[in-house]
């Protein structure tokens, strides 16, 4: 067996354990079509032979961009590693701009791209790129080099004792990749992590999900130039886990329903989604249909683990399996028995209701900074708690200092930011990473984030509001896709709003409303503004008086990635959303800004 001490040792291990036939599986015009782990190490191979003919050296740094997970950026990835040059993965929704920072800033030498819309950008900034030599494309693309052509540069072996003599002098504690955050403001921040920083969180980590080695099926859609993505298909090589490729977030549900997943990341508001889903399938039921459908998710709604609700909940909540959450199962492919989320909060009520279904969501907590996991929420030996986000893992230690902010120490905390040693000394001090979350430890040892220190703010009155608990409650509702709690300085907290435009046209249809069919007319009907406003009202009651949400404005545009409202892993680019919205900033507080 391998020992794994740097990243390209991940399928050499799953090698020496089992040589899994569908190790990595894309599809191809409609078939999906599976890649072994000795193919996957034998392409490899050949891509750090062909680059080591174009010249590159230690410590180069090569980017790729890539719309959507597929099996040549695993191949790709491991071909650079092993060389002891740096992936460095980009957003492929990110403007030309960052592109163009990202590109200079890390002076990568070689660029991959997936698709002829990423092509199109980067040959847009090319350039203003001095140090790139080269773009190659994974589809084929008329006028731009294909990868296949570095397969066939290293299809000659005869350069292979240099790959493993670069492969031999490559140290855990080396650079492995540089991951760009989008970050909520400013520029990009270039995150350094060594072989080591991953290598430890993907087996410190693994203990928590519950893998059957060689057996497992994922399906992979969250972005893999996010570090939670990509340590976790880490993971899935590390337990021999079949890993394959979902086409796109639009084509999701089809290839659930075709690959049967045992296991897959999840983001929030993606499982806020497949719920609202579930939930309106459900609305739409009559009679005996409907009635046990609503009782089956009262029941979920109170759900503990380890049967801490008792005999009786228990033999209600089996019959519920059998009779509702069964064909939530189903519409999940079958096979489904986890699901693990991490970069934002997870709504308590999703928790429960998708554990009930036996549909259990294991919450983590991290960072990019931190390899990303802290911690994780685990089914095992009592490690699952609904409203944490688990105990540390293994070898990590987490403390909260004077101000509530919680600190980490430990292998999986990054060298540093990308030529920028100050903002490096201000994140990590005295071997702790400064997270900039508040947080709580309990007795059990669960880790509980309370908010964002640098989200968090004062009204007039010196109250302290922490946007993300009360946004969070507010988005229970159906009737609310986005919101983000403002009022720094005021007098009391408000709210832009962004309805969700599907829900409020069934709700008009059945409730006979006329809407009208621009977006901005919907926002601008009485009847849909009071009708949120009950909403917002029933949903303040969880919160003290100075929290509550007084005022609201609702916004016509759907909060995405590319109206630049959201970061790529869907956090809210607060500062954008406040200066789109200034208008309506000043029509809930007067024109004092």
């Amino acid at each position: 067996m391998t020992h794994i001490t740097r990243l390209f040792d991940f399928p050499y291990h799953q090698l020496s354990k089992n040589n899994v036939p569908n190790a990595l599986v894309t599809k191809y015009n409609g078939q999906w079509i599976a890649t072994s782990t000795q193919e996957y190490i034998d392409k490899a191979n050949a891509v750090s032979r062909a680059l080591l003919r174009l010249g590159v050296q230690v410590n180069d740094k090569i980017a790729v961009i890539s719309s959507n997970n597929r099996t040549e950026w695993n191949i790709l990835d491991i071909g650079v590693l092993q060389l002891g040059a740096q992936n460095v993965p980009i957003y492929p929704t990110i403007s030309e701009e960052d592109y163009q920072y990202i590109l200079n800033h890390s002076e990568s030498k070689y660029c991959f791209v997936s698709d002829v819309e990423v092509l199109r950008k980067v040959n847009l900034i090319r350039a203003q790129v001095p140090s790139l030599i080269e773009v190659y494309s994974f589809d084929d693309i008329d006028g731009c080099k294909n990868w296949k052509e570095l397969l066939g540069l290293g299809h000659d072996n005869s350069n292979q004792p240099e790959v493993e003599a670069r492969k031999e002098q490559v140290k855990t504690e080396d650079l492995a990749t540089i991951i760009y955050t989008s970050g909520t403001t400013g520029q990009p921040k270039g995150v350094m992590l060594s072989h080591q920083n991953i290598v430890s969180n993907v087996i410190d980590s693994s203990p928590r999900i519950p893998f059957e080695e060689g057996t497992s099926v994922a399906l992979s859609f969250l972005p893999i130039c996010h570090i939670f993505e990509r340590m976790i298909l880490y993971i899935y090589q590390y337990y021999s886990v079949s890993i394959y490729f979902a086409e796109s977030i639009d084509k999701l549900s089809d290839n659930i329903k075709e690959v049967k997943p045992t296991v897959f990341s999840v983001v929030p508001r993606l499982l806020e989604k497949v719920y609202d889903k579930i939930y309106a399938k459900g609305a739409e039921l009559t009679g005996i249909k409907r009635k046990l459908f609503f009782w089956a998710i009262e029941l979920g709604l109170k759900y503990e683990p380890y049967g801490a609700n008792g005999f009786w909940y228990e033999f209600q909540l089996k019959i519920a399996r059998k009779l509702i959450f069964s064909k939530w199962k189903e519409g999940l492919g079958g096979n489904l028995n986890v699901m693990v989320s991490g970069s934002a909060a997870l709504q308590h009520r999703l928790i429960r209701v998708f554990a009930a279904a036996g549909l259990p969501v294991m919450e983590g907590y991290g960072l990019t900074e931190t390899s990303p996991v802290i911690s994780v929420n685990c089914e095992r030996n009592g490690g699952f708690k609904i409203g944490s986000v688990g105990i540390p893992i293994n070898n990590v230690e987490v403390k909260i200092a004077h101000d509530g902010e919680i600190l980490c120490k430990g292998p999986n905390v990054m060298m540093g930011y990308y030529k920028d040693p100050e903002k490096t000394a201000e994140a990590i001090q005295n071997g702790y990473f400064h997270t900039g979350d508040i947080g709580e430890i309990d007795a059990q040892g669960f880790l509980r984030i309370t908010d964002r220190k640098k989200e968090m703010f004062k009204t007039s009155g010196g109250k302290y509001i922490a946007p993300q608990l009360i946004e969070n409650a507010m988005k229970q509702s159906r009737f609310i896709e986005q919101i983000m709690v403002i009022g720094e300085g005021e007098k009391m907290p408000a709210a832009f709003i962004q309805p969700n435009f599907e829900f409020v046209k069934e709700w008009a249809k059945i409730h006979h409303i006329e809407l009208g069919t621009s977006n901005q007319e919907i926002i601008s009907n009485p009847k849909v503004i009071a009708r949120i406003g009950e909403e917002v009202e029933t949903l303040n009651e969880k919160f003290g008086n100075w929290e509550k949400i007084k005022r609201f404005e609702l916004t016509p545009d759907v909060w995405s990635i590319d109206g630049g409202h959201l970061t790529p892993t869907l956090k809210l680019k607060r500062k954008v959303v406040m200066e789109k919205y200034k208008s309506l900033y000043q029509q809930i507080f007067g024109s004092n800004q």
